[in-house]
């Protein structure tokens, strides 16, 4: 791992772990952008920068067959020559959106700078990084550009992000900054997303490149259950174990777009930032900005190998704090099994039953706060509901400690209820915009983060909460998207900044409280899967993978959030049956199977189940405080898709490749159904294996290139858990 710089080529050659990444200073002006792949030795690769004249493309020099129209640039501006997407865009008092950004210099150090406000990846360590920055300036307007770029010792890994300062007279607009731009020579590739909507998040969804642009994209204020931050290009021929793949994962919560631009020569640019409209952010002289932080990962072993090195990334270097690596606890939550309707006595019966059968954890939802009884009331009014808790939290919290057990609550701080003392008291604190509508979702409006006094009474307010129990779990929910973006105290100029200023402000926020509380797990959700992004885990290490905890719907789900997303990020319980989303009927068995692969726990009363409920119930916990190590800090390979067929598999590795976990899972019964050999995957060929519960020993060899037999199950919605030890 290191950046070479060769100054008589004016080579810069970033190398990763296995990576190479070499920019080129071309004229001496121009970031260009020569190769990203697996390492090479050798970084002149100007020889390949060479082209025959572009008819339509303007030239720079007359006399010199020389135009930005096909230069593989790494930050392209807009409206000098290049026809393709910029990655920003400025405006002058003048009226004029022309700036063109030159290489003035760069420095090299070592390790990893934070970001101001902003969640990034981190090191522990300088010797575990190298960063480069480039400086580029438009010395006529005097705008400069700070490109930074990490590279890992340990991971196939380049971060990048851009900060703009204003160093002239004259105020200046950006209207696009993105984090990140890379062009490809070629377009031979497949595009593949995260897409989706509520109660069907981030399902995989792959198509060709080919002329025009494919983008995916959120304007909600929130990254959203329909799109998630990150884009892949994969070679024609890769695989979950094979071939080229390239990752891009921008670490924001907010409005965003990941997108690919296939120009009249069939090269490619892709790119990944924040979203332009609604975006336009003032610039004083000697004020700067700095955009979001994006991620890129490269794999020449397949899509599992870009899904590991993410993985690894997130798990160890995104997310912080006491719960990184500590197994999470086994938890039941009490709102499928009571909605709103509940008293003291009721929830301490089911922390109860879940304390017999081995919960570490009860969580308290909705309704416990204001005069909350449904959906239409009270959300601001952080106070306890006297008429459900008459003896408080404290009383609560204690009764379940008494227990054995851990307390948690829900929260919505984001939000408030028209029906609510906050708003009645402050109806200038949310998010609205002069004698429009305000446009309620879930009965609630938005809180306008981007104002101190709005944040300052949040942090206030729940602190005092989170410091009158002993609560050591908060589940931080925030469930609609935005509408009539404007904040009260913002000047004209600044309007279109409330959409980002609210996600600095809402990061401001969560920094605060997690550093108050550091014994606290905390756990974001948004609707379910709404805001399952990198930002967020930056301050809560677990997100709740989606509102449908439907065993059949959650293996896409889960799958597909595994593209990026470790399975110690992911929130999986086992809900009642019928299902309460799909009205689904599936076995306790399935079920467990499902969630076991995620941060384990229950959504249902458990106070009302059978006997040989009961019975299956203590041996999936037993056996998920046996395993959750392994899920949650293994590697993890996906070997039979939901999105391809009838049948699910995957399995967890331990590093020294002691342990594995594999998971397999049917959903429809077939007649004379054909039999199934699943391979494993990355074990030892040298070692035997037993097979947990059993007397049966395999060689790891075979069951990665022969395979292990899945016996015939007989009904829908079937599974097996397998769990290997070496011997």
């Amino acid at each position: 791992m290191t950046i070479k710089y060769t100054p008589e080529q004016k080579l810069f050659h970033l190398q990763a772990k296995d990576t190479s990444y070499i920019i080129h200073i071309a004229k001496d002006t121009y970031p260009t952008q020569l190769y990203w792949g697996a390492k090479i030795r050798n970084a002149d690769l100007t020889d390949m920068l060479g082209h025959p004249y572009r008819v339509f493309s303007p030239l720079i020099e007359r006399q010199e067959v020389f135009t930005l129209d096909v230069l593989p640039q790494e930050y392209p501006g807009y409206g000098t020559g290049d026809f393709r997407e910029p990655a920003f865009q400025i405006q002058l008092p003048n009226g004029t959106c022309i700036s063109e950004l030159h290489y003035e210099g760069y420095t090299i150090k070592s390790g990893k700078p934070t970001l101001a406000g902003l969640p990034s990846v981190y090191t522990e360590s300088d010797d575990e990084a190298v960063t480069l920055v480039l400086t580029l300036k438009d010395a006529l307007i005097g705008l400069k550009a700070e490109l930074s770029y990490t590279v890992f010792v340990d991971h196939n890994v380049i971060t990048r992000s851009v900060r703009f300062y204003n160093e002239g007279s004259e105020p200046i607009r950006l209207l696009r900054a993105f984090s990140a731009s890379v062009d490809f020579p070629h377009d031979q590739f497949d595009f593949l997303q995260l897409s989706g909507a509520w109660v069907r998040e981030r399902h995989i969804v792959k198509r060709p490149l080919d002329y025009g642009k494919v983008s995916v994209e959120s304007r909600r204020g929130a990254s959203s259950h329909m799109q998630n931050p990150f884009l892949a290009l994969l070679s024609k021929d890769a695989t979950e174990e094979t071939g080229e793949v390239y990752g891009m994962s921008l670490v924001y919560s907010g409005n965003f777009i990941a997108q690919v631009d296939v120009d009249q020569y069939r090269t490619s640019r892709a790119q990944i930032g924040l979203h332009p409209v609604g975006f336009n952010w003032h610039l004083e002289p000697g004020e700067s900005f700095q955009a979001p932080e994006a991620v890129l990962v490269f794999s020449d072993s397949g899509l599992g190998g870009m899904s590991r090195t993410y993985h690894k990334l997130y798990r160890t270097r995104l997310v912080r704090g006491k719960y990184r690596d500590e197994p999470r606890p086994i938890l039941i939550n009490n709102w499928e099994a009571t909605y709103f309707d509940f008293t003291p006595d009721k929830i301490e019966r089911i922390a109860k039953a879940g304390q017999e059968l081995g919960l570490e954890l009860f969580v308290l939802d909705d309704g416990w706060f204001g005069k909350r009884n449904h959906d239409d009331s009270s959300l601001g009014d952080w106070f306890v509901n006297q008429d459900k808790l008459p003896n408080g939290l404290t009383d609560l919290a204690d009764r379940v400690n008494n227990l054995g057990m851990q307390f948690g609550l829900w929260f919505e701080p984001e939000m408030v209820s028209v029906d609510s003392e906050l708003y009645r008291s402050h109806p200038d604190w949310c998010l609205h915009v002069p004698d429009r509508r305000r446009t309620e979702s879930r009965n609630q409006l938005i809180l306008d983060y981007s104002r101190a006094d709005v944040r300052s009474y949040i942090i206030q307010t729940i602190s005092d909460l989170l410091s009158s129990a002993n609560i050591r779990y908060v589940k931080w929910d925030m469930n609609r998207n935005m509408t009539e973006v404007g904040s009260a105290l913002l000047p004209p100029e600044r309007q279109q900044e409330t959409a980002h200023r609210y996600i600095l402000g809402l990061y401001e926020v969560m920094d605060a409280i997690t550093s108050r509380f550091p014994h606290i797990l905390f756990e974001s959700c948004s609707g379910g899967g709404g805001r399952f992004d990198p930002g967020m885990l930056f301050y809560m290490p677990q997100t709740w993978t989606s509102d449908n905890t439907d065993a059949v719907e959650r293996l896409k789900i889960q799958y597909g959030t595994s593209i990026v997303y470790p399975a110690s990020t992911m929130g999986s319980h086992v809900s009642a049956s019928p299902n309460h989303q799909v009205g689904r009927v599936t076995s306790l068995e399935m079920r467990g199977d499902v969630a076991l692969s995620g941060n384990f726990g229950y959504e249902l009363d458990l106070s009302t189940v059978g006997d040989d409920e009961k019975s299956t119930i203590k041996q999936q916990v037993a056996f998920c405080k046996e395993v959750r190590s392994l899920v949650q800090f293994a590697d993890f390979y996906r070997l039979l898709s939901p999105f391809d067929g009838n049948e699910t598999a995957w399995m967890f590795i331990s590093e020294d490749r002691i342990t594995a976990l594999v998971g397999y899972f049917r959903v429809l019964a077939e007649p004379n159904p054909v039999v199934t050999r699943l391979r494993l995957k990355s074990l030892d060929p040298s070692k035997d294996y037993r097979l947990e519960g059993t007397d049966e020993i395999y060689g790891g060899d075979r069951l990665m290139n022969a395979g292990i037999q899945i016996p015939v199950m007989i009904g829908d919605f079937q599974s097996k858990m397998m769990y290997f030890k070496a011997i």
